[in-house]
């Protein structure tokens, strides 16, 4: 009989190996046995150990030994199928070979599709969308396609929202008839202005006045591109009984069908004003903020009030109005087509003098953003011109339609951005409309087309080759010069909101930037 080979008894062997009673080859992090078999070992995972000394522990109690009864292998009637069930039970409880890994639990509140949407807004935004914000100034790229969605992913709900509303927008000028995308985007914006209000309402401060700039500003461009998408309400206001939109502050209705003054777009713009005023002590040290403000154009307003300008015509008549108001006719009617009369109040001297002073600064306004327009200088007007201004708007004022309409015309550089195409056009057209309804009389066409026929002109030029470009003669300056010269000048928009923030708070003590 051949002698016994010697063998190496296995006495630092894994748990696993022990209580199955095979040899372990004590290999580190996991023993043969264990690969073999793929299952976990407590050389690699000595977390498991409790677990192998519960099943060890299970194993003994229930073996024939420690119940103290010897055992016999004679064989009895049944004794195969005890053998078979007590091996059934055993294999129960003796550890799995493999063990499953754990499942990760999914998200119960966003539902598949909708985390699919969102993905798919934020890769538009992030590769698309974004850089139509930066058409004037490629330098902040970066900054609204890193930077921005870094602080909104930092705990900005509503700047988030924000984002994602502007990106489905953007998706909609692609795909107009996704109903999908239409319902995400009011979603979304909804979801964003409550947010933003109440963060408002709590009040701004260093955590978030630059998040709140951020999303004032998409707030801005959402008003903007939502105008693409909507209709002009023709409805007669007299079959509909409905007359908010038609009913102005001296109680006067319009005629029906009107064109409705996107007065959102407006506040939305006034908004970014007001935010960045109200939070300037802390965005004046903001690298985000001050970069996005400084790429504006920077603005050169004159104040003068002669035809020498190229919308100075714009004012013509203007002191026989303002003395109208000061002083006005003994009988006065309360709107053309009216069969009643009534004596108008007249108005302070305050009024008229902040009537004079909006008028001259919307009017500057467009004189300046005329020259630079590919500067993106007429986006200034809604941001800039004053609240009375607005308020002209809301009363139909011939001179402050007029002024909107030249406005809208000078978008017509733009036109090539998605979320201002097709605005020049449609709104100037929606404005010059206004003249020809019963509201302001037979005589107010005749009376205003002079002043609105460049308008018409502008919003209605097409180029032979479908180029953007408009000839200087047609313009009315030539673009390149003007630019060149205005940038020989130096400056920013960092000292416009310095000077604007003093102005809005007076108690408040701004150090001098330093040169």
């Amino acid at each position: 009989m051949p002698p016994r080979r010697s063998h190496k008894k296995s006495r630092a062997g894994c748990r696993r190996c022990k209580s199955r009673k095979i040899k372990c080859d004590e290999v580190h992090p996991r023993c043969g046995n264990c690969v073999k078999h793929g299952v976990p070992c407590d050389f690699e995972h000595p977390e498991i150990i409790p677990e192998l000394q519960a099943a060890a522990q299970a194993a003994s109690a229930s073996s024939p030994s420690s119940a103290g009864t010897p055992y016999t292998p004679a064989y009895s009637p049944g004794a195969e199928s005890v053998s078979n069930a007590s091996r059934t039970s055993r294999l129960q409880r003796e550890p799995p070979l493999c063990r499953s890994p754990p499942s990760q639990a999914l998200s119960t509140t966003t539902p598949a599709a909708h985390r699919m949407l969102e993905l798919r807004l934020m890769h538009q935004y992030t590769a698309m969308t974004c850089k139509t914000f930066t058409f004037t100034a490629p330098v902040t790229e970066d900054i609204w396609k890193i930077t921005v969605p870094g602080m909104a992913f930092s705990g900005s709900q509503h700047l988030t929202d924000a984002i994602l509303a502007v990106a489905a927008l953007h998706l909609r000028s692609q795909s107009p008839n996704d109903k999908e995308l239409v319902r995400a985007s009011h979603a979304y914006m909804a979801a964003s202005l409550a947010e933003y209000s109440a963060t408002l309402t709590k009040g701004i401060d260093s955590t978030n006045a630059e998040s709140l700039f951020l999303t004032a500003s998409l707030i801005a461009f959402q008003s903007t591109a939502t105008r693409v998408f909507m209709k002009d309400e023709l409805t007669l206001a007299q079959a509909t009984g409905n007359y908010p939109e038609d009913f102005n502050k001296q109680g006067r209705y319009t005629a029906a069908g009107c064109y409705s003054i996107p007065f959102s777009w407006f506040h939305s713009f006034q908004g970014v004003k007001a935010v960045t005023a109200a939070s300037w002590q802390w965005l004046r040290n903001s690298p985000v903020v001050t970069e996005v403000i400084n790429s504006q154009a920077v603005l050169q307003l004159d104040f003068a009030t002669n035809r020498q300008t190229f919308f100075g015509h714009l004012m013509d008549g203007l002191n026989e109005e303002l003395e109208e108001m000061a002083n006005p006719s003994e009988v006065h009617p309360d709107s053309p087509g009216q069969p009643f009369q009534q004596r108008r109040a007249p108005a302070s001297p305050e009024l008229v003098t902040s009537t004079r002073q909006a008028y001259q600064h919307a009017v500057a306004v467009l004189n300046w953003a005329h020259k630079i327009p590919h500067k993106g200088a007429p986006l200034a007007f809604p941001a800039t011109v004053s609240k009375r201004y607005i308020e002209m708007l809301e009363e139909r004022r011939p001179r402050a339609l007029a002024i909107l309409a030249c406005f809208f015309a000078l978008l017509k550089s733009l036109d090539s951005i998605w979320w201002l195409h097709g605005m020049a056009r449609r709104e100037v057209l929606g404005v010059v409309s206004l003249f020809n309804s019963d509201f302001f009389g037979p005589e107010a066409y005749s009376k205003w087309w002079p002043h609105l026929e460049w308008a018409m002109r502008i919003a209605l030029y097409e180029t032979s080759d479908g180029s953007p470009t408009i000839p200087p003669e047609v313009w009315g300056a030539d673009w390149y010069a003007e630019e060149q010269a205005l940038e020989s000048q130096g400056g920013n928009y960092y000292r416009h909101i310095e000077l604007l923030s003093q102005m809005t708070n007076p108690t408040r003590s701004i150090p001098v930037v330093p040169e």
